[in-house]
């Protein structure tokens, strides 16, 4: 009789009133709309003509429909899709590439018996408050040689501090240390360990550095606009960048390059063409959520108290 008494105390205390989950139900499908709206317009705004835009600016609900922005996007040929290529290039070399260092500089300031570890925790943390500036990064960074490459993308952001001290913090709280002892006893050596028990528990984790990176890596420009001369080799921000100013110069002194100019700045639909851009961009990203939400879910779930 007790035990049911408690229970049912429990229950109450653990329940919500209707009107308390209705108004969190609203509140959480606020937000959820708040972040989806921005991007439904931006697609909107992208099948919207040109002439629509002019004669009554951004709307939901356009008086005329049209295509025109992605078939310009289209007939930019070859290189929008080398500025795609470069991009998940960059994204998928440098995200492995990023997330394989954290997992062993992070491994090691987890691991209490390293001799180093106070000296590397300090420097990573170093580095998070004091930095060099962009005109010695520049300058090393030419002196390295990364320039007019793919490397010149991707190194300067290999490292991150932050993402070494998240991903320590993960280890820590939920690799237990006598199971990398336990193995240690059975002969395991290090590398084993890190990648056959300490990684496997830490795939959560893993995959939230993951995500991080990526996104930095796919919206990333300003290191082309430092590094980067060659056209086959920018991505495809830089390349929405580039074409965005050249709109504007276009627009800008339409009256100074003649008649043919004026006309063609009438035809063009810059504001269209640059939301179809940016659907562009967003897509892939957005496609890439859905690899990841299991692994983040657990991550959230996995200090859960069960019954």
């Amino acid at each position: 009789m007790e035990a049911r008494v408690k229970i049912r105390r429990n229950k109450r205390l653990n329940s919500v009133s209707l009107p308390v989950e209705v108004a969190i139900h609203i509140l959480l499908g606020s937000f959820a709309l708040a972040c989806v709206i921005p991007f439904i317009f931006v697609v909107i705004i992208s099948f919207t003509s040109a002439d629509s835009i002019r004669a009554n600016g951004y709307s939901f609900f356009p008086s005329e429909w049209s295509t025109q922005a992605y078939k310009y996007a289209f007939d930019l040929g070859r290189q929008l899709w080398l500025s795609y290529f470069n991009s998940f290039f960059v994204t998928i070399v440098g995200t492995f590439s990023s997330v394989l260092i954290c997992i062993l500089y992070s491994y090691g300031l987890y691991r209490k018996d390293f001799r180093w570890r106070k000296f590397f925790a300090f420097f990573a943390f170093f580095t998070m408050i004091f930095g060099g500036g962009l005109a010695p990064t520049v300058m090393v960074c030419r002196m390295l040689g990364l320039s007019n490459n793919y490397a010149a993308l991707i190194v300067p952001m290999l490292v991150s501090p932050f993402n070494f001290i998240v991903m320590r913090t993960f280890f820590t709280s939920n690799v237990p240390e006598s199971l990398i002892e336990a193995a240690s006893i059975d002969g395991c050596g290090e590398y084993r360990a890190l990648f056959q028990i300490a990684v496997p528990i830490a795939k959560p984790g893993i995959a939230t550095i993951a995500l991080l990176n990526a996104l930095a890596y796919w919206n990333e420009w300003f290191l082309s606009l430092l590094y980067i001369e060659n056209d086959r080799l920018i991505p495809l921000q830089y390349f929405l960048v580039r074409l965005q100013r050249n709109i504007e110069f276009i627009v800008k002194n339409s009256s100074l390059l003649g008649v043919e100019a004026v006309n063609a700045v009438k035809n063009m639909p810059s504001q269209s063409l640059r939301m179809a851009l940016c659907v562009f961009i967003v897509v892939p990203i957005a496609f890439a959520y859905p690899f990841f939400q299991r692994y983040i879910i657990s991550g959230l779930t996995i200090g859960a108290v069960k019954e």
